[in-house]
């Protein structure tokens, strides 16, 4: 407990410095929701096991600039995050886009109800909480991007919530390496497109794949 309270005095300026690397303006509200979220989850991750990064001192980039990496690309809405465990990235996305809708889908009836609190402290009347499969959501043809963050391969992503993306709508899936392999298993008339992420102070790869139904 010592340790969080201590490091988290740390997570302004690395929030700060962190933005500033990736040319994101936030302002200072919506900068203060990020960290109230991540404060939130440091505490409920202690008692559910909610996020496998339980060290404070990665939190900021791993959660925060992590998922922020995606906000160039998600300039529409409304937003679906399937598969959106603790509020990955559609909490951070949500907050640094108030003027979009976000659904965050998530089977887990545990971490549904922590992004429901989170939701709620953090007053985001923009996000709708659902607890389900995302095969049972019938909206078809209702969602501008479809985003996930490790949720599927790319091909059971595009399988399950292909009925529920319009006809000019894109999936927004982020990985950790370049998925060859998954991108070669796209079914027929699909168009990808993967861009390398840089998240500041992460050495490991990450990717952007954007996918969208063919010409």
């Amino acid at each position: 407990m010592v340790q969080i309270r201590e490091i988290a005095t740390q997570w302004p300026q690395q929030l700060t410095e962190g933005l500033a690397a990736m040319q994101l303006s936030l302002q200072s509200q919506q900068q203060d929701a990020l960290l109230g979220y991540l404060a939130l989850l440091a505490r409920w991750n202690r008692a559910y096991n909610l996020t496998a990064v339980r060290d404070p001192a990665v939190m900021v980039r791993r959660q925060l600039l992590d998922s922020l990496a995606l906000l160039p690309w998600v300039e529409r809405g409304p937003v679906l995050d399937v598969g959106t465990g603790a509020g990955l990235p559609g909490i951070p996305l949500a907050i640094a886009r108030p003027q979009l809708d976000f659904s965050l889908l998530d089977s887990n009836g545990k971490k549904t109800r922590f992004v429901q609190q989170a939701v709620a402290e953090l007053g985001l009347p923009n996000v709708e909480v659902i607890n389900g499969r995302v095969e049972q959501l019938e909206r078809p043809g209702h969602y501008a991007l479809i985003t996930s963050r490790a949720f599927a391969t790319l091909a059971t992503m595009l399988k399950a919530t292909g009925p529920l993306l319009a006809a000019d709508g894109a999936w927004l899936a982020m990985k950790g390496v370049n998925p060859q392999a998954e991108l070669a298993a796209l079914p027929p008339g699909m168009a990808a497109e993967v861009l390398e992420l840089r998240v500041p102070g992460e050495v490991g790869e990450r990717h952007l794949v954007i996918v969208r139904h063919g010409s």
